[in-house]
């Protein structure tokens, strides 16, 4: 039977592209599940993940960075992310520090007056600043919204990260745990392994090229070593999709060398995650336009069902 002092609920984080929504996910839940890098738009779909502490339950939801659709996969991750602010219990708005606020941050700001949710304005990375400075963008930004706390911290050092978790469980209502206390997300295996093999080619490509990368799956196996060995081994063989002939000579580098050297990063990073061997086989796949076709969004993991 559930102790009626258990809280449990819903907390969004929303904000323009790389303002660290992602970073500090993982770090209130200990885990790497989504994938970071200093490229915007990383975060492509709803990531639920779970932390379970004697006070209750906290479902984050990372979403999309808000920002002006250019295509139908634009559309579909704004959508998205606009769309989770109307099914939480509390939202938290990651902001850079700073005293302008500009055309995107008044845009998210006047969704947010939209709705009864409490706010909570966080501004992120005051690692990267002088202290005495927070002030003054806490009084930039004060009036915009009748914010339920505003909390400055630092995704990548953890700066106030507690004080953050203790006043989301203030603000949530009592009621049992939605998952097992061994749950940390609701994303499937293959969908995981699919964001962080797009993470090592975020990182490591140009710049114009990782808006035009989705990565598919197409085998994960797991087998026996051999009759004299223990343990086991996940084969896992996965497609890099882009938009350009041009783009597909880059991914895959000179003599394979920029394909090998994701494939690498990536197989350590999903060894770490399914705790066993891995053989990871990439190939490089052309779709032109990808990204404006509701078949291969679909296809590529993107589902129109989770559209307004």
């Amino acid at each position: 039977m559930q102790d009626n002092n258990t809280k449990s609920g819903f907390v969004t984080l929303i904000g323009r592209p790389n303002v660290g929504k992602s970073t500090l996910m993982n770090h209130l839940i200990g885990q790497k599940i989504a994938i970071t890098s200093n490229k915007p738009q990383t975060t492509r779909n709803k990531i639920q993940t779970v932390h379970t502490d004697e006070r209750g339950q906290i479902i984050f939801i990372d979403t999309p960075g808000i920002h002006k659709a250019k295509n139908k996969l634009g559309e579909y991750m704004v959508n998205v992310a606009e769309r989770t602010l109307r099914e939480v219990d509390v939202v938290l708005w990651l902001v850079e520090p700073s005293t302008f606020i500009g055309a995107g941050e008044r845009h998210i700001g006047d969704q947010l007056a939209k709705i009864k949710t409490p706010v909570f304005l966080i501004i992120n990375k005051i690692d990267k600043v002088n202290k005495n400075e927070i002030l003054k963008f806490i009084e930039a930004y004060k009036d915009i919204l009748d914010f339920a706390e505003i909390i400055p911290v630092s995704a990548l050092k953890g700066e106030n990260t507690k004080e953050l978790m203790d006043a989301i469980f203030k603000y949530l209502p009592f009621g049992p745990k939605y998952f097992d206390e061994d749950t940390i997300t609701d994303q499937p295996e293959r969908q995981i392994v699919a964001e962080l093999i797009r993470e090592k080619a975020l990182r490591n490509l140009e710049e114009e090229i990782p808006h035009g990368v989705a990565v598919s799956i197409e085998q994960m196996k797991e087998r026996s070593y051999g009759k004299n060995q223990s343990g086991d081994i996940i084969d896992i063989h996965a497609t890099i999709i882009c938009e350009r002939d041009s783009h597909k000579g880059i991914i895959i580098g000179k003599g394979g060398a920029m394909l090998k050297k994701i494939g690498s990063q990536a197989r350590q990073e999903i060894e770490n995650l399914l705790d066993c061997q891995v053989n990871l086989q990439l190939w490089v796949k052309v779709k032109k336009d990808w990204r404006d076709s509701d078949f291969l969004l679909k296809n590529y993991g993107y589902n129109n069902k989770d559209m307004i």
